[in-house]
């Protein structure tokens, strides 16, 4: 059974009740030093293509179709099964904390992951 999976912004305080915490962006966030961030790890290898990140560019209007792209980025990718089969053992375990940087907390990269992530074990579980 899969514990918790959260989301939080990196620039957001660490707290004990953050379980495992994962930076799941392909670049290191501004102004934040890797004190501060208090990460266990940075998995940059599972964040979107930059090809995709570009396409999106953080446009609220594109999410469901940047949302479609990056699953299927999540199901064809040998690296990426990899590093989800990770969290998801972290995630067996303990909380885990999937961290991002971007300003738009309803549209991001560790929200689709986190949805995915969800629905993958919900279908396990059958």
């Amino acid at each position: 059974m899969m514990h918790q999976i959260l989301v939080k912004r990196i620039y957001d305080t660490p707290s004990p009740e953050d379980g495992v915490r994962i930076l799941v962006d392909r670049f290191w966030p501004r102004g934040i030093s890797k004190e501060r961030a208090a990460i266990d790890e940075w998995m940059k290898d599972i964040a979107p293509s930059a090809d995709l990140c570009k396409w999106f560019g953080h446009q609220p209007e594109r999410f469901d179709e940047f949302c479609a792209r990056y699953e299927r980025e999540l199901e064809e990718d040998p690296i990426r099964h990899e590093l989800v089969d990770r969290i998801c053992g972290m995630a067996d375990e303990q909380k885990v904390t999937l961290l991002y940087a971007a300003k738009d907390a309803d549209h991001n990269q560790a929200i689709v992951l986190q949805r995915w992530l969800t629905r993958r074990s919900e279908r396990e579980e059958r």
